[in-house]
């Protein structure tokens, strides 16, 4: 047994073995290293730093996991030297039939009379999971953005057929539609085939570009959106903590018996299905208030803030679910594919071999209907309100309000208090309000325009106005 173990060290390995191996590791690591530059390097030419930063958040989650990697491999004679009594060694198991063969046990614990609390192909079989979680969940991250970006360019047509005059008014609602019970009946099968229509996206367009800017009809609302699901889809890429945490509760229940991993493949298609519909019934909802308003005399046609139709007021949890879902469903693929490829399709962790099939299934629609229907349906219903995001503009307009805003509120401390434009006739001022609210809330961007009759100028005037949880700063 001693000569086995030590023929299997590295120093009677052949030195062209262990260079051989390093050199193939090597190469793969810094091809991946340089593609993952080279693309980022594009994104940042192309101007989409949205994707740049979800670039970003994809390396540090590639970080992440192979810290933990690292981790397992320089702890694991550590580990293995970590002994449980044999009576625990036999609690909350995934597999009896496997677990009964404990033979092997470390030297170390059998002369205590126990067990190891994880043996060395068990923290092996933990690295392959660890590697699996992370292939899986960048493919998946990859095919959310393309087949979400297929779904924009159907809409890309649209504003092309917009623009040239092309598509026909929207028709009003029949009488039998109107109905609440059978408007969300309708939500939630149109998920399925035609989330946003033709003419529902373009009352939903020109809703937002006649509240926005009226003197440009001509607006490409296409490239904003597609700007704004850049943005989202930043959001939903890295694995926060509450995610990991996850992770570790589906690896505690686990237990044999309780059908965890059968159970839990439903619960990214059930959320899936209720998160849809919502959307679903909301950009309805809002592209028959958006006609109806149209209709009536001039003026804006937009009356009502979109936020009012989410759970509580709070469009982000709707992207955190999402969120949730893309993941829940990355892990639910990896942890098959990582059973699959360890233990084989007939192993007791792979439970009833009918199940197999089916769950591949759900996983592949969950995947398919998120990133094609769900997540740009978010992404146009969230725009739809009174505010306009400067995210969906780019980084750069972002970055440079932010930037103007802070210079500004400096040079506003050596200015005089802000007069009522009442006390002065002859001030024409033209007011541009920017909102910069705490790190995590939207900015909101208003126009008011005060004017007199007496002058023809426009002075500007700096006040910075503070609150508990944003600054509003008046020029």
């Amino acid at each position: 047994m001693g000569q086995e173990e030590e023929a299997q060290s590295l120093a009677l390995t052949p030195t062209w073995v262990v260079a051989s191996v390093c050199l193939v590791i090597v190469a793969i690591s810094l091809a991946a290293e340089r593609l993952l530059h080279r693309l980022g390097k594009v994104l940042k030419f192309n101007g989409q730093e949205a994707l740049f930063s979800a670039l970003q958040r994809v390396k540090e989650e590639l970080m992440i996991l192979g810290f933990i990697s690292f981790l397992l491999s320089v702890c694991q004679n550590l580990i293995n030297r970590i002994c449980i009594p044999e009576s625990a060694a036999h609690i909350m198991l995934p597999c009896i039939e496997e677990s009964k063969a404990r033979e092997d046990a470390a030297t170390f614990c059998k002369r205590k009379g126990e067990v190891p609390m994880l043996s060395e192909e068990a923290l092996h079989q933990l690295h392959i999971f660890i590697f699996v979680l992370g292939v899986v969940h960048v493919l998946f991250c990859v095919t959310t953005l393309l087949l979400g970006g297929a779904k924009m360019r159907t809409w890309n047509k649209w504003e092309k057929e917009i623009q040239q005059g092309r598509i026909k008014e929207r028709e009003k609602t029949p009488g039998w539609m109107k109905p609440s019970a059978v408007r969300w009946i309708i939500a939630f099968f149109k998920q399925f085939y035609n989330s946003v229509g033709k003419p529902d996206y373009q009352v939903l367009r020109s809703a937002f570009v006649l509240r926005h800017y009226p003197n440009r009809p001509d607006f490409d609302f296409h490239k904003y959106m597609v700007r704004a699901l850049e943005h989202d889809f930043k959001e939903v890429v890295g694995i926060s903590w509450y995610l990991w945490l996850f992770v570790i509760v589906f690896l505690l229940l686990n237990i044999n018996g309780w059908h965890t991993y059968f159970w839990l493949s439903f619960l990214p298609l059930i959320l899936l299905l209720i998160v849809g519909t919502k959307l679903e019934h909301i950009s309805t909802r809002l592209a028959q208030e958006a006609a109806e308003c149209s209709d009536e005399a001039s003026g804006n046609p937009w009356t009502k803030p979109c936020k009012e139709h989410f759970w509580f007021s709070h469009p982000r949890a709707v992207l955190h679910l999402i969120h949730f879902i893309l993941f829940q469903n990355s892990f639910e693929m990896a942890f098959f594919f990582w059973v699959l490829a360890t233990y084989g399709f007939d192993s007791c962790i792979m439970e009833n071999r009918s199940y197999a099939i089916p769950r591949l299934a759900i996983g592949i629609i969950v995947q398919v209907l998120c990133s094609y229907s769900t997540l740009p349906l978010y992404a146009i219903v969230t725009h739809m309100g009174g505010d306009i995001k400067l995210q969906a503009f780019g980084e750069h307009v972002h970055v440079s309000v932010h930037s103007w805003a802070t210079d500004v509120k400096k040079k506003a401390t050596s200015l005089p208090a802000h007069p009522h434009p009442h006390q002065h006739p002859r001030l024409a001022v033209d007011v541009v309000v920017v909102i910069r609210q705490a790190p995590g809330r939207s900015h909101r961007r208003r126009r008011h325009r005060w004017r007199s009759k007496q002058t023809s100028y426009d002075m500007f005037y700096w006040t910075v106005a503070r609150s508990q949880h944003f600054e509003t700063l008046t020029i």
